[in-house]
């Protein structure tokens, strides 16, 4: 991402056309377009395909073979793009909220904190989160149909999610300590390999739309739009295929299993 030729295709790759300026309004569309553009998903793992934590590697995967990813590769493809255009960016280590176990293990999710007039938190890689970065300085944002909060306890900061009941959940813990792109490498190792991880377990590919949100399961297609929910049912592995080339643009080797 050293040229802007790069710069220019992967902005290309997520239809993003406004300021390049690193303010808070570029920040804004840019995360937006992203999460509009570049779907969660965790095919490779299930297609045999190591995923290496290489940000050449991760732009090529997103920008010219027009792939998404889980977290290490979203957050740190559009950290690439971030700074290439002259934000100050850190990648952030954060522990997942998980009901009747606590939190997961330090680097089991990688955010990003950009750096402006104040800090920000930018996540392209939660799947179904907030929509726009969020401040973190314990205030409550809206976005969308839900709400956010970044609050503070003695050792981390936890994002909070506000859900249709008007109940708050914990979402992740993290600290603001930077890390670097291989520090992540051991835990999305075992993410590709342990028969412990749901990314071995489930298959995923969703994204963003612009009243909702389409998901893939291998044997569902699932559109939200509000409280609206529709499910189309997939008979099989070419249906899959089809759909995955449909609604995400993805094309995967017919003769492997999603």
């Amino acid at each position: 991402m050293d040229t802007p030729l790069q710069t220019d295709a992967y902005l290309e790759r997520i239809s993003y056309s406004g300021p390049r300026e690193p303010t808070i309004e570029t920040l804004r569309g840019l995360h937006r377009a992203h999460l509009l553009a570049v779907p969660f998903e965790n095919l490779d793992i299930h297609i045999g395909r190591e995923i290496v934590l290489d940000p050449e590697r991760l732009v090529n995967k997103i920008v010219h073979e027009r792939r998404g990813g889980f977290c290490y590769e979203l957050n740190g493809a559009f950290a690439t793009l971030l700074r290439a255009l002259g934000f100050e960016v850190s990648l952030l280590s954060a522990e997942v909220a998980t009901p009747g176990v606590g939190f997961t293990p330090p680097f089991d999710h990688l955010l990003l904190r950009v750096d402006l007039d104040e800090p920000w938190i930018a996540d392209v890689g939660f799947g179904d989160c907030f929509v726009e970065p969020i401040r973190a300085d314990g205030s409550i944002q809206r976005d969308g149909d839900h709400a956010f909060q970044v609050q503070r306890d003695d050792n981390h900061h936890i994002l909070r999610r506000r859900d249709d009941t008007g109940d708050w959940k914990d979402e992740y813990r993290f600290t603001m300590t930077p890390f670097a792109l291989d520090d992540f490498s051991e835990r999305c190792q075992y993410h590709q390999t342990s028969p412990e991880s749901h990314f071995r377990r489930n298959t995923v590919c969703s994204r963003l739309t612009p009243d909702g949100r389409i998901s893939l399961t291998p044997d569902r297609l699932i559109r939200t739009s509000g409280s609206d929910r529709t499910e189309t049912p997939i008979a099989d592995q070419d249906a899959y295929h089809a759909a995955l080339a449909q609604h995400f643009g993805i094309v995967l080797p017919i003769t492997q299993t999603a």
